[in-house]
């Protein structure tokens, strides 16, 4: 299992990368309004954290940096779990969905990254990965699944119960 985290882990990195800087403009200012930094320092701040996500993907899959990659990524994703707890009920695009889209930071928005702060230091824990042919079709899977889960907690349903 730990060569199909392994594998999530850095994709989800890589995606997330590859969305900020495709979406640049518009996450810029995402980002100044979630870290709270003046508009102007959004980009650079935003291109620092693709930079740290693209180095930690490359690492997960490096066994000698494997460690490093997961600690790397669970401690950027500490930081947007800490950030959008601050910013909890206030209504942004925090970019989590790879959407164009503002909702409330809610519980979800919040667990999110705590939950991949988790698997990362699980990751980091874990004895040196073993791969097999079924990882990849294993991490697709859970890609399918953490998408899936981000549209579900944007039902208005499930919204209302995060907010309570």
């Amino acid at each position: 299992m730990s060569a199909a985290l392994t594998l999530f882990l850095a994709a989800l990195l890589g995606i997330s990368a590859l969305h900020k800087l495709t979406a640049r403009d518009r996450l810029a200012t995402s980002t100044a309004r979630l870290t709270g930094v003046a508009p102007a320092l959004g980009l650079p701040v935003l291109l620092a954290a693709a930079a740290i996500e693209l180095l930690a993907a490359l690492a997960l899959l490096s066994a000698p940096l494997r460690i490093g990659g997961a600690l790397a990524a669970a401690g950027l994703w500490a930081i947007y779990g800490v950030a959008l707890f601050t910013r909890r009920g206030q209504v942004l695009d925090c970019g989590c969905n790879l959407q164009s889209r503002e909702a409330p930071v809610d519980i979800f928005a919040i667990a999110r990254p705590c939950l991949l702060v988790a698997l990362a230091v699980t990751l980091a824990l874990a004895p040196p990965v073993s791969w097999t042919i079924d990882a990849p079709f294993a991490a697709l899977a859970l890609l399918a699944l953490w998408f899936a889960a981000s549209e579900l907690a944007l039902l208005p349903h499930l919204a209302r119960i995060s907010r309570r």
